[in-house]
């Protein structure tokens, strides 16, 4: 069974900085690109970043480009994401999501909070 298990959220002011982990399980990791997503209060979820396998290659929403870089670890199952000058609209649940077979599977996700 794939199990996805976000951590790292918080509170963090304009300007700084989190880093977000998401632990993977029950997939051969290594085989599977690996994405983050984020749902801001009233609002769809939105994909943020998406690393391939392989070479891990990277993409982003054009909203965060130059400031988050998502990043993998196969050795440790688990993919990141670097969060540099965080803006209040950057505050939301961040889930990681993986897709084999076709199926989509979803962290719980992590709170976000940016303000001052």
């Amino acid at each position: 069974q794939v199990q996805l298990v976000e951590s790292g959220g918080g509170l963090v002011q304009p300007g700084g900085s989190l880093r977000l982990s998401c632990a993977a399980s029950g997939l051969t990791f290594s085989r599977y690109a690996m994405s983050w997503y984020r749902q801001a209060p009233g609002k769809e979820r939105e994909l943020v970043a998406t690393i391939s396998s392989g070479i891990s290659s990277t993409d982003y929403a054009d909203s965060v480009k130059g400031r988050f870089t998502i990043s993998r670890d196969n050795a440790k199952n688990t993919v990141y994401l670097q969060m540099n000058s965080l803006k209040p609209e950057d505050t939301a649940v961040y889930y990681c999501n993986v897709r084999r077979y076709g199926l989509d599977y979803w962290g719980k996700g992590t709170l976000v909070t940016v303000s001052s």
